[in-house]
């Protein structure tokens, strides 16, 4: 049972997991030593994703519509089980049930690794 399903993430925002402490990822990108040091980038698996942008529109041609309109967003381009490379200074560490994470705004990731093998067998 995945513990963070009752979790909310909310707009641009995306809950890593932070990967073990490896120069290395698995298809063999190096991070350079000196990033390891400094601590400013950090990597880890994307566990959930907020649903994106919200799009803001005003509805000029029914104003005496309730407020039902359900919000629009555009899309991350981040998903679940990708490999993200971050700026620590953007992300907000938080601990849920004992286990770290990390909080980051999409636009505080750098890079990711997309594996689609691995992502078809978190979602199978």
């Amino acid at each position: 049972m995945e513990t963070t399903e009752n979790l909310i993430i909310i707009g641009d925002r995306v809950l890593i997991k932070p990967k073990t402490e490896t120069n290395q990822t698995k298809s063999g990108l190096y991070l350079p030593p000196g990033v390891k040091e400094k601590e400013e980038i950090q990597s880890g698996y994307v566990v959930k994703t907020g649903p994106g942008y919200a799009v803001s529109y005003d509805d000029l041609d029914e104003p005496w519509k309730m407020n039902e309109e359900k919000a629009k967003y555009i899309p991350l381009q981040v998903r679940e089980g990708d490999l993200a490379i971050f700026l620590l200074k953007a992300a907000f560490e938080i601990v849920y049930q004992e286990e770290k994470y990390y909080i980051v705004p999409q636009s505080g990731i750098l890079m990711l690794e997309r594996d689609e093998n691995l992502l078809n067998d978190l979602l199978s």
